[in-house]
């Protein structure tokens, strides 16, 4: 069923018309990040009027390796998607930190996602106040 997925799915990977685009002969891969999502560019095109007024911005796009999420995709990609700057982000990337961490995924909406104490997940008990909070009730004698 690989390629009934292809044309019919989106959620899971490129579909078949993002690959074609992406197979263009004016289009072109500028690299891959370490998650191996690719990118890609296209230059921009003019339309319009001989004298060229009316140029479009390039247009540029990730093909993901995995489920389509867009938290999949690493800040200094996502810079270069937006046309924050025009180069690859490698160019402009500082030396790493030692207390940096390696990305992991969104997890909302899997078995791993965080449950806060008290949510209906977790049975709906939170902790009770400590006598902290003193609810308002209408005509007392602090309103």
């Amino acid at each position: 069923m690989g390629i009934l997925a292809k044309i019919f799915t989106w959620w899971d990977g490129a579909t078949l018309g993002t690959h074609l685009w992406a197979s263009r002969t004016d289009s072109e891969h500028v690299g891959t990040d370490g998650a191996g999502n690719k990118y890609y560019r296209a230059p921009p095109k003019t339309n319009g009027p001989a004298d060229g007024s009316y140029t479009s911005r390039e247009k540029r796009w990730v093909i993901y390796s995995g489920p389509n999420d867009a938290s999949r995709v690493p800040a200094e990609w996502h810079g270069w998607l937006h046309g924050t700057y025009d180069d690859v982000p490698e160019s402009h990337l500082p030396p790493p930190r030692v207390w940096e961490v390696d990305y992991t995924p969104n997890a909302t909406g899997t078995a791993q996602a965080y449950v806060p104490k008290g949510a209906l997940q977790r049975g709906g008990q939170r902790v009770r106040a400590m006598g902290d909070y003193e609810a308002w009730t209408p005509g007392s004698a602090d309103s």
